[in-house]
């Protein structure tokens, strides 16, 4: 770790656009941090966005003349038309209308429909792509909610992929829009909850700050705000927030927003601390949420590790990590909670909890075992009978959509060989019905496939699950393209999933790959822990030993494998190639936080702190810079063939974490291996891209690895 940067290459190259140095150098706990790029972090001075253009211009020649790019579009195309098509974001009112966002075959966006319960007539209530006068960037869905009697929804857009969302609310009685649109609301951590009356919703709304403010401060002081319909949202009175209640202490940075379940008099508050998943709770009667000083009682604090809840009635169960790794739940009452003498509805055991929902006659479970998603159903009468939930072949169940006003809940099933769909489980007769939500596409039941799960021993003997995909053909003899892929944080786990796109690489005898490693939540909060701040080398330490395995076994080779990561994942794929460029090919960093130690000068930067740690702190310095692949590329290494990606209206991970890592890496390999910087000016993180924007990137990317990772004489790094 002693080498930051050894010598700042410069010289000239023909393609692409060399970026100038211009070294600034930061003292952080006595350890010098050169930052030979720090101009990039303005992303609206004139060189930075011409540099930007000028790479953006030569991935793009590069990447579309590859050969059989054109063809994997067009497979891609086809592959993804395959169903008619795809229905997901299900709500259910009582008198059983229903509400979903679809996207047709062929559709770019998602768009949102109601289905009438007696004549069964669906009908388009938001067409994003009607939106605009065709000059501006797309638009996109990114929430919705339908008031309790079904008069009126609330529903969120944003613009470009920029997660810049702005409500408006639809009387859907007469069709037309009502009141003002309202702008700065906060969607990352919540939706909007409507007054049980019908006329008003709560929702979080990020604070007005003047066009100078530091973009540190844009995710601060939140509020949780409530609009009362005809009324001028400029006026909507904070219901909580930071310094608004002495008897429910907000910070400056967290974030409040309000949950109210059908059946129940009590309203919870949710405070999310950043990006850490411990929750804060506090109850009050709906009754009193206008009062001057609303009551309100804390249910739960952060050393009580509760990431999940659910209402039902008077009672509230957790999925709480206190005392078990692996996560139980308890159950309080809302009208006097004590979580010290809560109730255990779950035991901890081998299994892992992963979420929980409440329908109107038990409580929903998610459940992991054996690297497979389980559902659970727990009956709510004394007792707490837990029962599982049988599915088709076996597959992966997941918790679609769920009502706690009505019996049953929706089940997402996916196998990562076989098409998904959705099952709608009646209580009663304990049957599951497709609810055609999903229907078949052709491509679902394709024969030919497999799918294999193995342990992999990694660099201190824990083991790693990986997940392995490829066609029923496949010899091991170490000619495989083989495509190795990861995460690694927030304990979120890679989940078992199909998707159609993935057999334009299957079918070219391509294997897909998927490391479960340390950060993830595979295994509970201890699994997340192990990946978590100065413990995070663990999480590309184990990517680095499913990479080995894969190819000590002979499904690949060093010259046929590709390692992959995005966002947080960035982190993996960008110190797994740092720390051994040798062992891999090619890489590809999607959206990918590759300057850790400038991450908490960003926008969404401070919420990460809980995550991954401050510079403010000698030990979260010291993890920021080691999880930081941009200051440990070397000059003179033969570095892999480098593909990162990034939307310019990112609000997440900025830009310019791709610039930044795309010059050093250009500035400094050896080999002659391409580092493109492909980047889409019209899109963000990921979230809200058009299904065009999806295709021409999965496009780019298998175009790029079949063409680094082809048999031809390779750069051995001497």
């Amino acid at each position: 770790m002693c080498s930051l940067f050894s010598g700042l290459a410069s010289g000239e190259r023909p393609d692409p656009p060399v970026a100038k140095i211009d070294n600034v150098t930061d003292t952080h706990w006595g350890v010098e941090v050169p930052d030979p790029y720090r101009y990039m972090e303005d992303l609206h001075d004139e060189y930075v966005q011409a540099w930007f253009k000028g790479q953006a211009d030569y991935a793009n020649d590069v990447l579309k003349n590859l050969p059989g790019r054109d063809a994997l579009i067009d497979r891609l195309r086809e592959l993804d038309a395959s169903k008619p098509y795809r229905s997901y974001s299900v709500r259910r009112l009582d008198d059983g209308t229903v509400f979903y966002i679809k996207r047709r075959a062929g559709e770019n966006v998602g768009k949102l429909y109601r289905v009438d319960p007696e004549s069964g007539v669906e009908k388009l209530l938001v067409d994003p792509e009607a939106m605009g006068d065709g000059d501006d960037q797309h638009f996109s869905l990114t929430a919705y909610v339908p008031s309790p009697d079904g008069h009126y929804l609330v529903y969120g857009v944003a613009q470009g992929g920029s997660e810049e969302t702005v409500y408006h609310t639809l009387d859907l009685e007469s069709g037309d829009h009502i009141d003002q649109p309202i702008d700065r609301v906060e969607t990352a951590y919540n939706r909007p909850h409507w007054h049980p009356d019908g006329r008003g919703f709560f929702y979080s709304r990020r604070q007005a700050l003047p066009a100078n403010a530091p973009v540190t401060e844009i995710y601060k002081k939140s509020t949780l705000v409530f609009h009362r319909l005809g009324t001028d949202p400029q006026e909507d009175p904070v219901i909580a927030g930071f310094g608004v209640s002495h008897r429910m202490p907000i910070s400056d940075v967290d974030f409040p927003s309000i949950w109210l379940t059908s059946g129940s008099d009590h309203a919870v508050v949710k405070i999310r601390h950043g990006d850490s998943n411990e929750l804060t709770l506090y109850t009050a009667p709906v009754a009193r949420v206008f009062e001057g000083d609303v009551p309100w009682v804390q249910i739960c604090d952060v050393s009580d590790a509760v990431s999940d809840f659910a209402v039902h009635g008077d009672e509230i169960y957790l999925m709480t990590a206190d005392k078990a790794p692996r996560l139980k739940i308890v159950r309080t009452d809302l009208s006097a909670p004590d979580f010290d003498d809560a109730t255990t509805v779950l035991d901890p055991g081998d299994r892992v909890v992963d979420a929980i929902y409440g329908a109107r006659d038990a409580l929903y479970v998610s459940v992991m075992e054996d690297g497979i998603n389980r559902v659970m159903r727990i009956a709510y009468e004394e007792g707490h009978e837990a029962t599982l939930i049988k599915l088709p072949d076996d597959a992966a169940g997941y918790v679609s959509s769920v009502s706690a006003s009505l019996d049953g809940v929706d089940i997402y099933a996916s196998s990562w060989t076989r098409g998904s769909r959705v099952y709608r489980y009646d209580p009663a007769t304990e049957a599951l019905r497709d609810t055609g939500f999903l229907p078949e596409g052709r491509y679902d039941n394709e024969s030919g496939y497999t799918s294999r799960e193995v342990m992999v021993e990694s660099h201190d003997g824990v083991m790693v699950p990986l997940s392995i995909i490829h066609r029923s053909d496949l010899k091991l003899d170490g000619n495989n393209p083989t495509l190795l892929s990861g995460y690694g944080s927030y304990s979120i786990s890679r989940e078992v999933a199909f998707s159609p796109l993935r057999l334009a690489w299957l079918e070219k005898g391509g294997i897909y790959a998927v490391a479960h490693v340390r950060g993830g939540g595979e295994y509970g909060q201890e699994w997340h822990y192990a990946g978590r701040m100065l413990n995070k080398p663990n999480t590309w330490k184990d990517f680095i030993a499913c990479a080995e395995y894969l190819i000590a076994e002979g499904y690949t080779s060093q010259s046929r494998l590709a390692g992959q990561g995005g966002s947080a994942g960035g982190i993996l794929i960008g110190r797994a190639l740092t720390e051994r460029p040798e062992l891999f090919t090619a890489a590809v960093m999607d959206v990918p936080s590759t300057d850790a130690v400038r991450m908490e000068t960003t926008t969404n930067g401070v919420p990460n702190i809980q995550e991954f740690g401050t510079v403010m702190e000698e030990d979260g310095f010291r993890g920021l810079l080691e999880m930081s692949s941009y200051h440990h590329v070397i000059d003179g290494v033969h570095y892999p063939a480098v593909l990162l990606t990034h939307g310019f209206n990112d609000p997440r991970v900025e830009p310019w974490m791709s610039g930044k890592m795309a010059a050093r890496l250009q500035a400094a390999t050896a080999s002659d291996r391409p580092i493109l910087m492909r980047i889409d000016y019209e899109s963000g993180h990921g979230i809200g891209s058009t299904r065009e924007q999806v295709l021409a990137v999965v496009a780019d990317t298998y175009a790029f690895l079949f063409w680094q990772l082809s048999p031809h004489e390779q750069d051995d790094g001497s």
